[in-house]
């Protein structure tokens, strides 16, 4: 592991801030009332949380609420509904009003579909006739394990596809308290070769609670992968560098390599503002030295990187810090969907443009990717013939693993930003148009919300 100097093993004490402190960071940092107040009201519904290290380092104050990185961890006006954003702003308020507050908070986390794609209808196994909870089996080579403590984050995206981990609903939640269930399931799934911990942010955890959740993984002998997905290394790079721990865990990560195994960190880099910090550029670097992989990955966003040069920027800067660029993903849709999907055919036009200025070992990367309900669905762009325009889609990863790496055609589409929204050619492959298409229960905004809170404080 690299050295540190004497200045840099200074500990900075983590602190994290959430609703109760958005007056004080109104005054701190010259937040306008009115921003204020709908960050109030929109914490009551979508997880919020920032630490000093993203005010101080990432945050530029001069330029919000513009700023990429003020979009992406402070909730703002229009990720909800007009309607709902008037009901919260009349109720958080109001002392005489919690029972209402809370259901009317019930009714719109309903209304923003909580575990897109079926990760709760298809995605946890079972064993012996029983569910298997904190732990979801979508691909056949590769489990997700949510380690109950890691099911947090140093700061919350306000774009997350997983915001239900946070909102303190043990329904929505994802979790499990120690590995045993995930070792028995792994000893009856030998073709699981790849076990990504995931949450949250598993590196939230101590080393050595994040400990106690991997060595037992290491017993398994067909697990030949560990990943872990972590935001961390944008939002708190010190967790790799001063924090009291932060060598026990870069030597727990020499561990796994020693043992045989593969160690993919797959880091969550958003903006290329995140690796301009000297500290997460050495977390990097340290995380590197013990032998494990790094990986980066992140979606697409309104508001936060949908142009080229913001990509390209990206890209770049993780090759240079040695890091792998690995995906581009689609906002799933899911939470404030709305306020930050990006359609599919410029998703596609912003990833080429961008891809075109990289070099070589930067065109790892893959995207547009959604991870939608039959699999991972990549656009590998756009066709046209006497028939009209298409886009041209692949399955990267599936479900059914006989559709892995096979080509399609949906019918092009100005607005399309989701999967479900495409049609597929009449020259797709049935099984794949079948996937495609496959019925699951929808959570949709057509309710009568109004109707049902009624009836809901009527019975309160």
């Amino acid at each position: 592991m690299p050295s540190l100097s004497p200045a840099a093993m200074e500990t900075e004490r983590f602190r994290a801030y959430g609703a109760r402190h958005v007056d004080e960071l109104r005054d701190r940092f010259g937040i306008p009332d009115h921003i204020a107040r709908s960050i109030k009201s929109l914490a009551a519904v979508l997880p919020f949380r920032v630490n000093e290290y993203v005010l101080a380092n990432l945050v530029d104050w001069d330029n919000i609420p513009d700023d990429p990185i003020f979009q992406m961890v402070f909730p703002q006006s229009g990720m909800l509904r007009q309607e709902d954003e008037r009901r919260l702003a009349a109720l958080v308020d109001d002392p005489g009003a919690k029972k209402e507050l809370r259901l009317t908070v019930q009714q719109i986390r309903g209304s923003l579909n909580p575990h897109p794609s079926g990760q709760k209808q298809l995605n946890v196994p079972t064993l012996d006739g029983n569910e298997m909870p904190g732990i979801q089996h979508k691909y056949r080579e590769t489990v997700l394990y949510f380690p109950g403590q890691g099911q947090t984050c140093h700061s919350y995206c306000t774009y997350c596809f997983r915001w239900a981990q946070f909102v303190g609903d043990a329904d929505l939640r994802f979790a499990v308290p120690e590995p045993s269930r995930l070792v028995e399931y792994l000893s009856h799934h030998p073709e699981i070769d790849d076990v990504l911990v995931t949450g949250g942010d598993p590196m939230i955890m101590s080393t050595d609670r994040l400990r106690s959740h991997l060595e037992p993984i290491l017993d398994v002998p067909t697990v030949r992968t560990i990943r872990i997905g972590t935001k961390s290394v944008a939002y708190w790079p010190q967790r790799f560098v001063t924090d009291n721990d932060a060598d026990d865990v870069l030597r727990l990560f020499e561990e796994i390599v020693a043992s045989g195994r593969n160690l993919a960190v797959m880091m969550h880099f958003t903006h290329p503002r995140e690796l301009e910090s000297d500290l997460a550029r050495r977390a990097i670097a340290r995380i590197r030295s013990t032998g494990a992989l790094a990986y980066c990955q992140a979606p697409l966003v309104a508001r936060v990187n949908d142009d080229a040069e913001t990509w390209s920027a990206l890209w770049r800067a993780e090759l240079a810090a040695g890091a792998v660029p690995y995906y581009m993903f689609v906002e799933r849709d899911t939470g404030p969907y709305e306020y930050f999907k990006v359609p599919l055919a410029r998703a596609h036009e912003i990833f080429r443009s961008a891809y075109l200025t990289l070099p070589g070992l930067a065109r790892t990367v893959r995207g547009p990717v959604m991870s939608a309900t039959p699999g991972k669905v990549i656009v590998d762009g756009v066709t046209e013939s006497a028939e009209g325009r298409f886009f041209q889609l692949r399955m990267l990863q599936a479900r059914d693993p006989q559709l892995v790496g096979r080509p399609f055609r949906a019918h092009y589409s100005e607005t399309a930003a989701w999967l479900d929204e495409l049609r597929p050619a009449d020259d797709a492959p049935a099984d794949i148009a079948a996937a495609i298409r496959g019925p699951l229960p929808q959570v949709t905004d057509d309710i009568d919300s109004s109707a049902w809170l009624r009836q809901e404080l009527a019975h309160a």
